[in-house]
């Protein structure tokens, strides 16, 4: 009778783990919902409390279990959206080395990784290190899913988006069209990914000097946001910043001034005070107070977004640069030239580091210490610094299209 009873016992227990493995999945499931649904509303703190529980179930499922890969994607992309990019990092390469060995490496979902890990190399002002990331996946893409999937497009229309952030407007543009007709063909023209191929399109032509078709471009995409994802989103809110910064240039400064101010609103609303984005539009308001005169309401602003920009980036970013070089500019036009210079210095060594010595950024910045330097009567300084902005603007000068 004792026999039966002993082959009874490990039947229970394999029946008892059977089941508490359906127990796991189904929460590690509903906690993964819960965190999407959480961050669809923009609730980040729910958001990263549900995804923390799911990579808590996942990581009992083995350290190559694609739930495992799923919920370090997750969480790194909540990290992403709230700026915090060196948290998200590692989040991304586990993600990434976990579905790359249970899928091998040609599978979709490698290609999502990756697109993801050069989103963040970009966001990180680390160019270089996106472009092989992108080529990759596009590689991926056009063999798995095939030439026309709006999934492709998306990895074309961001590696096109590195090239122009390097200066590369005449690889860009071509990557920017193919994505956007692309997009207007699978996904029709009113989707919101359309209006991001349009914006960014608008973006390159703003940097050609051609503001008219950047302008329309721009209210293309603002109209699309504004009926696909309603009144208070963070794309919508990129969209009014690059209107008002094209106005800022034209010298319409009422309308650039209500467009920073309601993009600033909203991304403070919608992302928080310390995100990177806020960054932008306290930028670009500090701008137009400078270009305006009112240096006492611009340079807090300038300061706000220096501070902000270092905190999410660290020392050694783009934006950084691009901050450094815009409070310099603030400063000198006060009179403050001792207190600007070494932000130049520092501006130029940054850009230079990153960007390379033959980028258009740092022409702009050579200039601007050019003017400070000539100023101080240091004219043999200035001087060199303005031959070394012209011999940068001539080789991209030749480098993109005629008219």
């Amino acid at each position: 009778m004792r026999r039966p009873v002993r082959l009874l016992g490990p039947a229970v227990f394999l029946l008892l783990s059977a089941s508490c493995n359906w127990i796991q999945e189904g929460r590690w499931q509903v906690y993964q919902d819960d965190g999407t649904k959480a961050l669809e509303q923009r609730r980040y703190g729910e958001a990263e409390k549900q995804w923390k529980k799911s990579l808590a179930i996942a990581e009992r499922f083995g350290a190559q279990d694609p739930r495992l890969g799923t919920s370090l994607n997750s969480l790194g992309r909540l990290y992403a959206a709230q700026g915090r990019y060196r948290e998200a990092e590692p989040l991304y390469a586990k993600a990434l080395a976990v579905w790359q060995s249970t899928w091998g490496p040609e599978h979709p979902a490698v290609a999502k990784a990756l697109d993801n890990l050069a989103a963040l190399r970009y966001a990180q002002g680390r160019y270089a290190e996106a472009e092989p990331l992108y080529k990759r996946s596009l590689d991926i893409k056009t063999k798995v899913l095939g030439p026309d999937h709006p999934e492709r497009a998306t990895t074309e229309h961001n590696l096109g988006t590195v090239y122009r952030a390097e200066g590369r407007l005449t690889d860009a543009e071509p990557l920017y069209k193919q994505a956007l007709a692309l997009r207007e063909k699978a996904l029709g023209p009113g989707h919101p990914d359309v209006a991001t191929s349009l914006y960014d399109l608008g973006n390159l032509y703003r940097a050609e000097g051609r503001p008219a078709e950047a302008e329309a471009l721009y209210r293309k995409a603002l109209s699309i946001w504004e009926k696909s994802v309603g009144g208070q989103h963070p794309d919508l809110a990129a969209g009014l910043e690059a209107l008002a910064d094209l106005h800022r240039q034209q010298g319409r400064t009422a309308e650039a001034e209500s467009l920073y101010e309601r993009s600033l609103s909203m991304r403070r609303e919608v992302l928080g005070p310390r995100h990177p984005d806020v960054a932008r539009s306290l930028n670009g308001l500090a701008l137009l107070y400078k270009s305006q005169g009112r240096y006492a309401e611009a340079e807090p602003l300038a300061r706000q977004a220096l501070d902000i920009w270092e905190q999410a980036f660290g020392p050694d970013h783009p934006d950084v640069a691009t901050a450094l070089n815009n409070l310099a500019l603030l400063l000198f036009a006060q009179g403050r030239p001792a207190d600007a210079e070494p932000l130049y210095r520092r501006a130029l060594a940054i850009q230079e580091k990153v960007l390379g010595g033959q980028h258009p950024d740092v022409a702009r910045t050579l200039d601007n210490y050019a003017a400070l330097l000539r100023k101080q009567g240091r004219d043999g300084e200035a001087r060199s610094f303005e031959a070394r902005a012209r011999d940068i603007r001539a080789r991209h000068a030749w480098a993109q299209p005629g008219p």
